[in-house]
């Protein structure tokens, strides 16, 4: 894609944040390209699942709960495999981890197995049944009720289990990053972990491919310079990096 292009993509997706629609007309004028060329470009954003597709325009697509499980770890696949490499050549041998849930830790668990002697806690299901083809890694699961569509276990049990460890490293993911910075996810329990990993841990890596800073959940908890590392597919759009350069936050993209 251009760099005209993308650059147009990206301030799109930053309207769509401050309003809930855009008309094609509107957009047309803004950037100064044809109506078509701009249909183009929402039909992009459509197929991304970041927005809708309306007659005369495009709107802000909200989830009122999150995406099945099976359903997001095809989601940007590609994405979440160089966060994934990325993230991998900072964990050393040898260290103990805290996992959440969501696909992109569980294909950042999948880049360290080839790594010795970690110990992972996490509530994943997934992450936990990966991380066991090493035999010479040591994990620990919570226990409790299992969520069936995400393939997790979360609630006071699973609280108590993360408050219990102080680990090298915390990595976990969100459903969305909002235009201040809060971190966003569908469910309380979800923050209340996420947040208890963030709380007993030395280093916080949050990863997260770029769609997520368009991507709009309801629950509150965090701000994005409150992690030690920011791990991304592509550079965060600059309101996302003028609060990052406030923290002493670090952002990781491939190259």
């Amino acid at each position: 894609m251009e760099t005209a292009a993308k650059q147009r993509l990206s301030e799109i997706k930053k309207m769509l944040c401050r309003e809930e629609f855009l008309t094609v007309e509107k957009l047309s004028d803004t950037f100064g390209v044809t109506k078509q060329t701009i249909r183009r470009d929402l039909n992009i954003l459509t197929e991304k699942g970041i927005a809708r597709r309306r007659h005369g325009g495009v709107e802000r697509l909200v989830l009122k709960k999150n995406q099945a499980y099976i359903s997001r770890q095809v989601l940007h696949s590609e994405e979440k495999h160089q966060i994934a490499a990325e993230v991998a050549k900072l964990v050393p041998n040898g260290a103990t981890l805290a996992f959440s849930i969501g696909t992109t830790p569980e294909i950042v668990a999948q880049a360290l197995l080839q790594h010795n002697e970690l110990k992972i806690v996490t509530n994943n299901l997934n992450i936990a049944m990966a991380m066991a083809a090493n035999p010479g890694f040591e994990i620990t699961i919570a226990g409790g009720r299992v969520r069936n569509d995400d393939r997790d276990v979360l609630g006071q049990s699973t609280e108590a289990m993360f408050s219990s460890y102080k680990v090298d490293i915390g990595i976990f993911g969100v459903a969305g990053v909002d235009e201040d910075g809060t971190l966003l996810d569908f469910h309380e329990d979800e923050v209340r972990t996420r947040q208890t990993i963030k709380e007993n841990c030395r280093l916080s890596y949050l990863v997260l491919d770029h769609t997520k800073f368009t991507r709009h959940a309801h629950v509150r908890g965090g701000y994005i310079g409150d992690v030690s590392k920011i791990f991304c597919d592509q550079p965060p759009p600059d309101y996302i990096l003028d609060l990052v350069e406030q923290s002493d936050t670090e952002v990781i993209t491939p190259g």
